[in-house]
């Protein structure tokens, strides 16, 4: 299932995502896309830039896939998170899960937009009307001002 979990340059296709997980066996499949939106805080966005270390983001959107494994019976999940400059409206993440029962669908895809939030290295860049900043983590807590942490920072 490595290929259910990637980060792409690409727009994001909500098709190839919801096929990831559609199987006999699945009674519900809850998709969450995440979109860039005009007004953050009262502030106007023009657009935003992500980066990532792809290849530890993929192994941690992995982890989260395990994690939900383990929680929710039967479930398969495909998430995909998109880096470079999106425009206004353009999704930047999309979760798909599937599972016998639609509450764990739901339960199951909240807790991966929010685990992804907390320990995906992913960083977006909001570019204002007035000025741009690196946010920092997804939370919004951490703020790199003009750069990304380094792979070194990262690993200490």
């Amino acid at each position: 299932m490595k290929n259910n979990f990637w980060i792409t340059e690409e727009p994001i296709d909500m098709n190839d995502v919801y096929s990831k997980v559609i199987r006999p066996e699945a009674g519900a499949v809850s998709t969450f896309t995440g979109i860039v939106r005009e007004f953050t805080h009262g502030k106007r966005t023009l657009y935003l830039e992500y980066q990532a270390y792809a290849s530890m983001a993929e192994k941690k959107l992995a982890e989260i896939g395990k994690e939900i494994d383990e929680q929710w019976d039967n479930t398969r999940t495909a998430i995909v998170h998109r880096v470079g400059r999106l425009e206004i409206s353009e999704i930047a993440v999309a979760i798909a899960v599937s599972t016998p029962h639609r509450n764990d669908a739901f339960a199951a895809s909240r807790y991966a937009i929010e685990r992804i939030k907390e320990i995906v290295p992913i960083w977006k860049k909001e570019h204002w009307e007035d000025g741009s900043v690196w946010i920092g983590d997804q939370k919004e807590t951490v703020s790199y001002g003009d750069n990304i942490p380094s792979k070194e920072e990262m690993n200490s």
